[in-house]
């Protein structure tokens, strides 16, 4: 395979360093959404509980000038470390009204990442999106399109893409060293806490805490009374708000696969789960406990037909015969890649004794500045994130989705990638792009 060509770092920030010392540019001559390097970023925060506090603390080096969301709770936490941000408790307010944000960081739930992310983008603000980037396939091929035309620099919160890990996952089957790749499993075990699963919707209606605006935190989604299942932090594995543990994991586990393989639209999907023996007001609900999904990539110019299959629930392959006795397989979060030479775990050849034989790959990839910096970086100018929407994020995002429709229609769907639509099932394309609830829209 030919090396591929790029830029060492050194090279990168001496070239950077290079051109921020000929502009220093006003912002106002560079025009919105434009960034000079020698100026911070006014960042605003929009979801700040949870994963969001973190991700508004990772981009600290720059002003942070607002903080949204619709528990006051949340907003007055982060408060203490950002005082001089305004508060804001819908986003939409908070864009229309203050002039001074250059980029947004979202970590709303799933079900609001698009509606967020795209209109701040509309408006030339640079975005951060927390993965799976979005709710629906529908709204990730929107996420690259506006992404696109809106011109700004973009994120997806997959933070191991900027990883050494990630480099070496790629470097090492572009060298050939585990031959032809045909098959690639993937896997989280470590998810029961975070998220019900396999519920009914449940019947009490308690009333709504005070620090919560409940009629914001639904968004597009299908109006229902408020319950503590739901939030804070209860969201995840209930359909509506949700992508369940596929969604939430996935775009991590097989970011590095994606580039490695050059994946593009499969050609089908199927999936089966712990759903399929539950009744509709339980599957119709939540995601299920347990789920295995596969996808079928068909042979391109350079590339071998791929099947990728993501497991969860306690779920897993067979320990393949290469694993020392002591080695432990499929905990937690776990990927596994099968050549027709060789295997490797995560980013490593097993046994060790194969990949201390193998050696370290050639280096041809550049180094992450750090996953957080790439976009910020690229806010002012600089090359495009690892994880951007247009060119990685959203494609990612989609593909692991169709997964989810499979599981919810249990059928092997085969996929128009191009149009948009799966050619076999009527059922499944209504999955594609659920409505929003009145007065919502992207």
């Amino acid at each position: 395979m030919k090396t591929i060509q790029l830029i060492t770092r050194r090279t990168a920030l001496k070239t950077t360093a290079a051109a921020a010392a000929i502009t220093i540019v006003p912002r106002h001559v560079l025009g919105q959404g434009q960034t000079p390097p020698s100026e911070k970023l006014d960042i605003a925060g929009i979801g700040v509980g949870g994963m969001g506090s973190g991700d508004i603390r990772s981009v600290a080096t720059e002003n942070i000038v607002a903080l949204c969301d619709v528990d006051e709770n949340a907003s007055a936490r982060n408060a203490k470390n950002f005082p001089k941000a305004k508060l804001h408790a819908d986003f939409r307010k908070m864009l229309e009204t203050q002039k001074d944000i250059d980029a947004v960081v979202v970590a709303t739930p799933d079900h609001t990442h698009a509606v967020v992310s795209i209109m701040a983008m509309r408006m030339g603000k640079h975005v951060h999106c927390q993965k799976p980037l979005t709710h629906s396939v529908y709204e990730a091929r929107l996420m690259a399109k506006v992404a696109k035309e809106s011109k700004v620099a973009t994120q997806m919160g997959n933070q191991g893409q900027a990883s050494e890990s990630a480099r070496l996952l790629c470097e090492t089957i572009w060298s050939g060293a585990i031959g032809t790749v045909r098959e690639v499993h993937g896997g989280s075990n470590r998810y029961p806490p975070i998220s019900p699963r396999g519920v009914r919707r449940p019947k009490e209606t308690p009333p709504v805490p005070p620090h919560l605006n409940w009629d914001l935190w639904l968004g597009p989604a299908p109006e229902r009374p408020y319950h503590p299942s739901y939030h804070p932090f209860a969201w995840r594995g209930w359909w509506d708000f949700g992508t369940g543990v596929l969604g939430d994991i996935g775009c991590h586990q097989f970011s590095a696969v994606f580039k490695a393989l050059k994946l593009g639209h499969p050609a089908w999907v199927e999936a089966c789960s712990s759903n399929h023996q539950c009744p509709p007001e339980i599957a119709n609900e939540t995601a299920p406990v347990s789920s295995i999904t596969r996808w079928f990539f068909p042979a391109v110019e350079g590339r071998s037909a791929v099947t990728l299959a993501w497991w969860d629930g306690g779920l897993k392959p067979p320990c393949p015969e290469e694993f020392e006795e002591s080695r432990k397989f499929a905990e937690s979060d776990w990927l596994l890649i099968v050549g027709d030479k060789g295997m490797m775990y995560g980013h490593q050849m097993i046994p060790n004794a194969r990949a201390r034989e193998s050696g370290a790959p050639p280096r041809v990839l550049s180094r992450s500045p750090g996953h957080y910096v790439e976009w910020i970086q690229a806010c002012k100018g600089g090359p495009a994130a690892g994880s951007d929407f247009v060119a990685h994020a959203a494609h990612l995002a989609e593909v692991v989705l169709l997964g989810n429709i499979a599981i919810r229609t249990k059928e092997k769907l085969f996929w128009d990638g191009p149009n948009l639509r799966f050619t076999n099932s009527e059922a499944a394309n209504q999955l594609i792009n659920p409505p929003y609830r009145s007065g919502w829209s992207v």
